[in-house]
């Protein structure tokens, strides 16, 4: 059974750090092609924040995010990670972790995350 389970959200100051993890169960991230994070506020659309290309090596981040937070991963534990610094309170938001792979895509249940002071 594949599963995507999102940890590591909570309450934090203006300012402050975060780093979410992502446990992959039921598949392997050399499976994959792309391992993201996106974000969501109520009301709002779902959010594109950062994403692992596993074919090309490489990462993308959204320029809201972009050298604040770091995405990176960790295959032995098939866990994907984010670290969230400089956080403001428009970063707000439950965050999901998401991966694609050539037959189609899985999403966690996500993890709020709450910046304010």
């Amino acid at each position: 059974q594949v599963q995507l389970v999102e940890s590591g959200g909570g309450w934090v100051q203006p300012g402050g750090s975060l780093r979410l993890s992502c446990a992959a169960s039921g598949f392997t991230f050399s499976s994959t092609i792309f391992m993201r994070w996106h974000r969501q506020t109520p009301g709002e659309a779902r959010e594109w924040v950062a994403e692992f290309n596993n074919i090309a090596g490489s990462t993308a981040y959204a320029d809201s995010v972009k050298g604040r937070f770091t995405i990176s991963r960790d295959n032995a534990k098939n866990t994907l990670y984010l670290q969230m610094n400089s956080l403001k309170p428009e970063d707000t938001a439950v965050y999901y972790c998401h991966a694609v792979t050539q037959e189609t895509s899985y999403w966690g249940q996500g993890t709020q995350v709450t910046v304010s002071s």
